[in-house]
């Protein structure tokens, strides 16, 4: 089943067509750890087979997957990356740093991160690629693009699972607090329109015209959350604007990844729907995701995991 409601146009609303579902989030970072067979990934994420095979075929449709058969066996197929899903590998980084940032969780705190270019343990970071800072929400300004117009929407109703993101068994699941504010459409559409000083019941259900119920619940849940802080301006009868908090602030770095790859992959020809620049060097921004320690680009093939305690010291000498 399929319905359709018109939007303003957005790299990352389209972004989340794709890949915003919770389950289809979760897939893509357990096949980017290496989580690659169906038994496997039906272990590690505690799905029904049902809603497993549905999101498997949805993210092969996207070209977010690949099915492959190793050793020709057609019953045993195997999951694997694409380049448009290596993509959002810089999106994986930012969503790793906001949940360390906010919550202490084993599969966490078991692993760091290694970046084979400087031999270092790092901590990535958002650059702007044309002066080096660092990106932060703050220092944003927003312009109409190119590809600035109204978009139709088709939001399809998939099989859903009753179990929560936040009981998944994946020992490899380290953006699951992430994928439970963003992995609802609504959710995460109303924390990108944040970032452009929308704070109104009204102005945030004109530009995302869902029912006021399903609104109200939304904005609720982020308040909840701590992503939203609701503060009166009126009395009675009471009405509340909605800022975002720290923690609000701190997922910038995640959308604006999101929305580069949208940008890239989930255009329709005519050019970035928003420019964003970036009010330090007055330039168009670019994010780059860099490695704390040497400045440099974190690339995704020069980057894996170590377990805590493995150390830089330990693996440089296995370089030499």
């Amino acid at each position: 089943m399929t319905q359709s409601m018109q939007t303003r146009a957005s790299s990352i609303n389209r972004a989340l067509d794709q890949v915003g579902d919770k389950w289809s989030l979760l897939l893509v970072g357990e096949v980017l750890w290496g989580i690659n067979t169906f038994s496997e990934l039906l272990a590690a994420t505690g799905m029904s087979r049902g809603v497993l095979s549905d999101r498997l075929k949805w993210l092969e449709k996207v070209d977010c997957l690949q099915k492959k058969y190793p050793n020709g066996n057609p019953r045993r197929p195997s999951y694997h990356m694409t380049q448009k899903s290596v993509d959002l590998y810089d999106t994986a980084l930012m969503a790793l740093n906001w949940e360390r940032q906010f919550f202490s969780e084993p599969s966490l705190d078991s692993i760091e991160l290694f970046h084979e270019d400087c031999l270092k343990i790092f901590k990535p970071y958002l650059a702007c690629k044309h002066c080096g800072g660092e990106v932060l929400a703050g220092d944003i300004e927003y312009q109409d693009g190119p590809g600035a117009k109204k978009d139709l929407r088709k939001m399809k109703v998939r099989r859903r699972s009753s179990k929560s993101i936040r009981d998944v068994p994946g020992s490899n699941s380290a953006y699951i607090n992430l994928i439970h504010l963003v992995g609802d459409p609504w959710k995460a559409n109303l924390i990108a329109l944040a970032y452009h000083g929308i704070k109104r019941f009204d102005e945030f259900n004109q530009e995302l015209p869902i029912a006021t119920n399903v609104l109200t619940d939304r904005l609720k849940f982020l308040v909840r959350e701590g992503v939203f802080v609701a503060v009166p301006y009126k009395k009675r009868p009471l009405r509340v604007d909605y800022f975002l908090s720290e923690k609000g602030l701190a997922l910038f770095p995640f959308f604006q990844a999101l929305l580069q790859w949208g940008d890239k992959w989930c255009g329709d020809g005519s050019g970035p729907p928003m420019l964003l620049i970036h009010a330090t060097c007055s330039h168009l921004l670019e994010g780059e995701v860099r490695c704390d320690q040497c400045n440099e680009h974190a690339i995704a093939y020069r980057v894996h995991q170590e377990a805590v305690g493995q150390g830089s010291d330990e693996k440089g000498s296995d370089e030499d």
